[in-house]
């Protein structure tokens, strides 16, 4: 990361895989999620999801503060709870409907967290897909050397 005081590749660990990322995003129990008021204000807030098919799964009240968000603008960020071991989703929140596309987030978040919450639970309320655009982690032992971005093409 020039001027940003980082190392180059070839003095830390240099470049993470994507398998790296992919399982602390995962593993990840918590999200945290980020989204714009409509005045431009910023909104974060910690989520329960899933990531599932390539993108951050997650769901919430219809008229909460997130869903009114990203309704009104669809650009959010998304990362894992760990800050050690860091993992940044830049995308773009699609609304899910329908309770045959919301199945697999819901057996997924079902099996991750346990409880019995039904289909309709999840039905009932607002989901949200995050594809990635841009996706950033790194490692905090190796926080000059491991700085990692992938652009993922949709």
């Amino acid at each position: 990361m020039p001027g940003y005081g980082t190392l180059p590749a070839d003095e830390g660990t240099g470049l993470l895989p994507w398998s790296w990322a992919e399982e602390r995003l995962t593993a990840s129990h918590d999200y945290w999620v980020a989204t714009i008021w409509p005045d431009g204000r910023p909104h974060v807030t910690p989520v329960w999801g899933v990531w599932a098919d390539g993108a951050v799964w997650f769901s919430c009240a219809p008229r909460s503060r997130k869903a009114r968000n990203l309704r009104a603008d669809p650009r959010c960020s998304v990362t894992t709870d760990n800050a050690l071991e860091p993992v940044v989703v830049v995308g773009v929140a699609e609304l899910v409907a329908g309770v045959e596309a919301i199945r697999p987030f819901a057996d997924a978040s079902i099996a991750k967290y346990g409880g019995d919450v039904s289909l309709e639970f999840y039905a009932e309320n607002a989901t949200f897909r995050v594809s990635p655009s841009v996706v950033f982690a790194l490692t905090e032992d190796d926080f000059a050397g491991s700085p990692t971005r992938w652009r993922i093409k949709s």
